[in-house]
């Protein structure tokens, strides 16, 4: 007589539903046992400023011939203006890599809302490219002031990290591979850098490189952060003429390149708008996606686009 089998229990469904999601994290835990602290680790880095070379394989990279740090003042919320950014950048990136290192960070004060704390944080953790300072989120309060004087902090490490530092708006495009050109002939120390206004360029008082996206070299940023006396309770007020304001008083920033009319308002009726140009370095004023859509066109920026879909 052969042995009777016994019905095996019923298995609940849930089990079930579970079993596909257990057997994918036992296979990552055992092919990469470190995944997910590696994936925190390099958002951490690229935060912080970690400036070893990347790439694959293990070879030896050239050193660049210098290295910027793009500061975009933004808002926690404008996530759409900041992927938009993230894309327009990246794309650009090996364009320049053998001659500078460009990092592009994403500088807001305080997140204050609930939803935008989750939100933001959610972005720290996949691109490592936000910067939250302790500051209360304003335009013309001091900002400026909080993202220069902590960029030695966050990123130096007691030396320099970068050459150039560079605040910029997230209405600006800059065009890396022409900024990095007219910075390979810029000088390394006391340079401040921009557009300068008025935009008919008249020499006076009143002159200051425009808030579109303005640089100053790495001394400049650490004299900002020692340099109590001339900027103590100066830090509010338009944040581009502030900044020039501390300049002045300091005896700083001779090194003046004003490079102008290669960045400018997009064309228009308002101040320093200029039609476009081959040799652009940065158009301002992109509010909406067809201002976007408008410049990146003029530029070919899509140009070696591949169509991947039916066109009909």
């Amino acid at each position: 007589m052969k042995p009777q089998r016994l019905p095996l229990p019923p298995v609940p469904a849930a089990a079930l539903l579970l079993l596909p999601v257990a057997l994918l994290a036992a296979l990552l835990l055992v092919v990469y046992p470190n995944e997910f602290a590696l994936q925190a680790s390099l958002a951490g880095a690229a935060a912080c400023g970690d400036h070893q070379g990347g790439g694959g394989g293990g070879g030896v990279q050239a050193a660049p011939e210098f290295r910027l740090l793009i500061g975009v003042l933004t808002l926690p919320a404008r996530y759409e203006r900041r992927h938009l950014l993230r894309m327009v950048y990246a794309l650009q990136q090996p364009a320049v890599a053998s001659r500078a290192r460009v990092d592009v960070r994403f500088v807001f004060c305080r997140v204050g809302s609930p939803e935008d704390r989750v939100l933001v944080s959610l972005e720290a953790m996949a691109y490592g490219d936000v910067v939250e300072l302790d500051c209360p989120e304003n335009m013309d309060n001091g900002k400026t002031h909080a993202y220069f004087s902590s960029v030695p902090r966050l990123f130096g490490g007691g030396e320099a990290a970068y050459d150039f530092v560079m605040k910029a708006d997230d209405d600006t495009f800059f065009r890396l591979p022409e900024l990095a050109e007219s910075l390979s002939r810029a000088p390394r120390r006391d340079l401040y850098y921009g557009c300068m206004v008025p935009c008919d360029y008249v020499r006076g008082s009143n002159e200051y490189m425009s808030g579109m996206g303005y640089l100053l070299s790495w001394d400049l940023v650490e004299w900002i952060v020692a340099a109590a006396a001339e900027i103590e309770g100066r830090t509010g007020g338009p944040e581009d003429r502030t900044l020039y304001s501390w300049l002045r008083r300091g005896g700083r920033g001779r090194n003046r390149v004003d490079v102008k009319p290669a960045m400018y308002n997009f064309p228009g009726r308002h101040p320093c708008s200029h039609e476009f140009i081959p040799d652009t370095i940065a158009v301002h004023q992109l509010k909406d996606n067809r201002r976007w859509a408008r410049t990146l066109q003029y530029f070919n920026f899509t140009a070696a686009l591949k169509p991947f879909y039916p066109v009909i």
